[in-house]
């Protein structure tokens, strides 16, 4: 095969790293660069017969390409190998013989001899060439125990471009294709650290022997003996059917060229003016779209319509948990993108964003995509990459009322002028201050407001029956509330209502935990199960507090004991949705709810913001927080649209307090937003009358009725 044929290395565009959770290594890296390689220099460890028949299917690639292979590997020497050069009952060479004919023939499987085979015809056609490095005393040279360890390997053209990499995989069956394996990579093309040329001195030092601590010796006659006895006259056929197509070695995230709307979504005559509102803003603004409007979708359209109008060449996503960067990278998949997901080690991220950055300085055309989560964002590695994104990039917040808080707007990239938030409620609670950063970095509230009353009349949501479930505190958790409600009417009038004061907060939240888990909820609880039992896809939305367990007395979250009874007592198949839950379990566990194959998901916090479940059709609410995002979103959760969904349902439990808690002005406020909000969900519903009558009971309770 002529040069032109077998191609040039710099065709190809090599991921700083490749990892077995990200791809096929043996398929996304070797393969590419085996197919356009003049010589392949490798330094791998130990062999076995199984890696080193793997190893032959890929390096038939170089056959008709006049290529060359030089392999050094470690010979397994057993302590009595050892022993045995050592006293001087066998030669060296001997021993070499052993061990490479005990690896060589433990080949019991029919295609790893077909391998075999093929890996004896490039020796015998001058393709291949081997070599055994062990350990030896550098003063003495004697044969120590150990094995030669070292994992490098060098692809090289005949343009004078090569490619390094150095990682955890042995040229092993296990370290190509079933172990867990990792590698870095390096190009010539972009080498400025000089990575390249320090590689092939070391890997030429090991060939001619002159490596310090170690020998190296061809491999002998007897071991080729052993290996001729699989070989076949004709040469070995290509044959990557196994391990997919080859490919062009570019990664999808540099094969892209800025988001694309697909053919698959249509874009609501809501989210165009949404776009056009925010575009006329000089792409500045905040989206306030209630929870399963296409937030998402809206803003990546809009980031479509800036690529196709001046060249958009980069997109920041930030979003509060690392299960919405996921939900993120899903859906700008479906716009073309190939995002970089820029959290938790640094390692993972650090490296390539930088690798991209440059790229971006060479090539106008690339795209860039990153979505990390607000903790990375706001890490000095991050901040330090900043910097160096380019003029035309967008930066989206996601659920940005988070970014309100003085830690992270005080980290808001300046240099980034094109800025989106979203949220359904941007408003942040309580906190003026933190809701002004917010609109004075991304910009003012953009018109249309999407609302869940607007959102239903447009059919953007699904419409709902809602049902206010009224609990009676117990007496002693009467009494509780009493006392820390004279507190919080103190301590509110020390600082001036100031509701960030920590003495008031804390009280605030001892009162919240004590009516999220107020014991009534549990006997509520099991009556509504008794009704819903044969029902699915349904959530559970509980409380972060504690409640004494009807088996044993003991103290349990309120969490574990709603699973418990809806499981061992009612007899549902339910299961936790807790941050203590893995993210691959989450994704497993929002399967299941939506095939049936679980009945619900008892979840504490980790369904307020953003996640995806539109098959659910039923939620109980046991607790959420007097703040309206909670409330908005816990109750808008259930709404998302779904094929054959014709209404959800809203079970609501809502704690009577005791009336002479709220003689202050300052209680009867918070109670007033409160009922307000649980009337306005209630006269949106469609059995409106119902559920405003059970909501008209307090409002007369605690003379109210102006609400």
């Amino acid at each position: 095969m002529t040069d032109s044929v077998v191609g040039n290395l710099a065709d190809l565009t090599i991921d700083i790293s490749y990892r077995s959770d990200e791809g096929n290594v043996v398929r996304d890296f070797y393969v590419p660069c085996l197919s356009r390689a003049r010589l392949y220099r490798r330094a791998a460890g130990y062999f076995t017969s199984n890696g080193l028949a793997l190893a032959a299917k890929g390096l038939a690639h170089l056959i008709k390409s006049g290529g060359k292979v030089q392999l050094v590997v470690s010979p397994n020497l057993s302590e009595a190998d050892i022993e045995a050069m050592h006293s001087g009952y066998k030669s060296r060479d001997a021993v070499m013989e052993d061990a490479a004919r005990r690896s060589l023939e433990s080949a019991e499987n029919e295609l790893v001899r077909d391998r075999l085979s093929a890996l004896a015809w490039l020796i015998s056609a001058g393709v291949l060439d081997i070599k055994l490095a062990f350990r030896v005393d550098p003063e003495t040279k004697r044969i120590r125990r150990g094995i030669y360890h070292e994992k490098i390997g060098i692809f090289s053209d005949s343009h004078t471009n090569h490619v390094a990499f150095t990682g955890s995989q042995n040229e092993t069956e296990g370290g190509l294709v079933e172990n867990f394996e990792s590698i870095d990579a390096y190009c010539s093309w972009l080498d400025a650290q000089g990575r390249i040329p320090r590689k092939i001195k070391a890997f030429d030092n090991l060939w001619s022997d002159e490596t310090k601590g170690l020998s190296v010796i061809p491999f002998n006659e007897v071991s080729r003996a052993v290996l001729n006895r699989f070989k076949t006259v004709a040469p070995p056929e290509v044959d990557l059917e196994e391990l997919g197509p080859i490919t062009t070695g570019k990664s999808k995230r540099q094969e892209e060229r800025g988001p694309r709307v697909p053919a698959s979504i249509t874009i609501r005559e809501y989210q165009e003016q949404a776009i056009k509102s925010w575009l006329t803003n000089n792409g500045v603004g905040i989206f306030e779209m209630a929870t399963g409007t296409g937030k998402t979708i809206t803003a990546l359209a809009g980031t479509a319509k800036l690529y196709a109008g001046i060249g958009l060449q980069a997109l920041i996503v930030v979003c509060p948990y690392k299960h919405l960067v996921k939900q993120w990278a899903k859906e700008c998949e479906k716009f073309g993108l190939a995002p970089l997901l820029a959290f938790e080690a640094r390692h993972r991220w650090f490296d390539e964003l930088t690798t991209s950055l440059s790229d971006l300085t060479r090539d106008p055309k690339a795209f860039l995509c990153v979505i990390t989560t607000n903790a990375t964002f706001a890490s000095d590695a991050f901040q330090q990459r900043l910097r160096y994104f380019p003029a035309k990039t967008c930066f989206i917040a996601d659920e940005v009322h988070n970014l309100g808080a003085s830690k992270l707007s005080d980290v808001l990239p300046e240099n980034i002028k094109l800025r989106l938030g979203l949220s359904a409620t941007p408003e942040r609670w309580f906190d003026v201050e933190g809701t002004d950063r917010l609109k004075k970095y991304f910009g003012p509230i953009l018109e249309p407001r999407l609302g869940i009353r607007e959102a239903i009349q447009l059919e953007a949501l699904t419409p709902y029956r809602y049902y206010p479930v009224l609990i009676e505190l117990s007496e002693s958790e009467r009494e509780e509330y009493l006392e820390l409600s004279t507190r919080i009417a103190r301590s509110y009038a020390a600082v001036g209502g100031d509701i960030e004061d920590a003495g008031l907060s804390s009280l605030l939240i001892r009162r919240a935990r004590l009516v999220g888990t107020a014991v009534n909820k549990l006997v509520a609880l099991r009556k509504l199960a008794v009704e819903k039992k044969s029902k699915s896809h349904m959530l559970f939305y509980c409380g972060d507090g504690s409640v004494e367990s009807n088996v044993d007395d003991s103290i349990r979250r309120q969490v574990d004991e709603v699973t418990r009874i809806l499981g061992a007592e009612i007899g549902m198949q339910v299961a936790k949705y807790t941050a203590e839950t893995e993210l691959d379990e989450r994704d497993t566990l929002r399967q299941d709810l939506d095939s049936g194959r679980i009945q619900a998901l008892v979840a504490i916090r980790c369904l307020d913001e953003g996640v995806d479940i539109p098959s659910v059709r039923t939620a109980v609410i046991l607790a959420s927080s007097t703040n309206p995002r909670q409330f908005v979103q816990r109750r808008g959760r259930v709404l998302r649209r779904f094929p054959g969904k014709e209404f959800a349902e809203i079970y609501d439990m809502i704690v009577v307090p005791p009336k002479e808690a709220y003689t202050s002005e300052s209680e009867r406020s918070l109670l007033r937003k409160e009922l307000k909000r649980f009337a306005e969900f209630a006269d949106i519903a469609l059995n409106a009358g119902e559920a405003r009558g059970v909501v008209f009971e307090l409002q007369k309770k605690f003379d109210l009725m102006d609400i």
